[in-house]
């Protein structure tokens, strides 16, 4: 065969999502959106993922959207609207996406786009600005009894896990969870200015996104909403220090919607891939991650679980 009509006979197979997995792989330039300003949580998950594709050889570029606000939901329109069909296109979504919508009930849901895998858990963590007068969480506790509006909480977007572990301590010490003073960032870089300004009394956010301000004293850990201590974390859990607040902060990956069976499988083994390379495996230590990894039908029942389970602690917490 010539070679030209051996070219155009590839191009056709690849068009047609015929071409083994390997074979598309090596070509693939994947489109990542990343639904969040630059500096948080789900940036640094894209962009580690990104390398982490490019490193096991499972993508030759990634190219990277940050779009902002609305707990991912304006991120997400965009990704469903302008990539319908694309089997090189992913975006980046977790846990604090489904709370938003929950709340928020944008036009675009998460079930118009393609599960693809979760790849990562982690927990939240709350903190004050080191040169806060307030030491511990006690300490916010009473202030807050007090006078509900004088504790400024600063987190992700409205629904975020962080927003429902403040609702839920609110409930568990007798506070009207409608009464908290809760500003939203449309970003962790945002939020991790604001608590380092001295702007907002507490901040809270994935445990990853705050742990070098907290190793250099630049914030204050007071508590984590893990069910017993993590690991190599120095940071008591709230459920020890007498709240009942445990909740978990996933991230996953999904894909365009109206892609094909076939290109589904192939961008999850794209991911299987990516999450068995050696700069992944450095992310997740960098960051301290615990790897998660949940594909196929599986991830499609975890996902309507936490729609479930969201809206019940939502309910139970008064903030719906």
């Amino acid at each position: 065969m010539r070679r030209d009509t051996f070219l155009k006979s590839l191009a056709v197979l690849a068009a047609a999502g015929a071409l083994p997995m390997s074979a598309r792989a090596a070509a693939a330039n994947l489109k990542m959106m990343i639904p969040a300003n630059p500096g948080g949580g789900w940036d640094s998950t894209g962009r580690a993922l990104g390398k982490a594709l490019q490193d096991a050889g499972a993508a030759s570029t990634v190219s990277y959207d940050n779009k902002g606000g609305a707990a991912g939901a304006i991120g997400l329109a965009q990704f469903v609207n302008a990539s319908k069909g694309d089997p090189n296109a992913l975006m980046v979504m977790g846990a604090v996406m489904i709370g938003g919508i929950i709340t928020g009930k944008p036009p675009v849901s998460l079930s118009a786009a393609t599960p693809i895998a979760r790849i990562t858990s982690e927990y939240n963590v709350f903190v004050l600005p080191a040169e806060s007068p307030l030491k511990t969480m006690k300490d916010v506790v009473e202030q807050m009894k007090k006078d509900p509006g004088s504790v400024k909480w600063g987190g992700g977007s409205r629904g975020s896990t962080e927003h429902i572990a403040a609702a839920m301590l609110a409930r568990e010490v007798g506070v009207d969870p409608a009464k908290i003073n809760y500003v939203a960032f449309r970003g962790g870089g945002e939020a991790t200015a604001a608590i380092l300004g001295g702007n907002v009394t507490v901040g809270g956010s994935g445990y990853s996104e705050f742990s070098e301000y907290i190793k250099t004293g630049k914030m204050r850990a007071i508590g984590v909403t893990s069910d017993a201590r993590i690991k190599g974390i120095d940071v008591p859990t709230m459920k020890e220090q007498g709240y009942n607040v445990v909740i978990g902060n996933w991230r996953g990956v999904y894909g365009a919607p109206g892609i094909t069976p076939d290109q589904r499988k192939a961008l999850t083994e794209m991911i299987v891939k990516a999450t068995k390379s050696k700069a992944w495996a450095e992310a997740l230590d960098k960051n301290g991650w615990t790897p998660a990894f949940l594909a196929g039908a599986e991830f499609d029942k975890f996902v309507d679980d936490e729609f479930a389970s969201l809206r019940a602690v939502m309910v139970k917490s008064g903030m719906i």
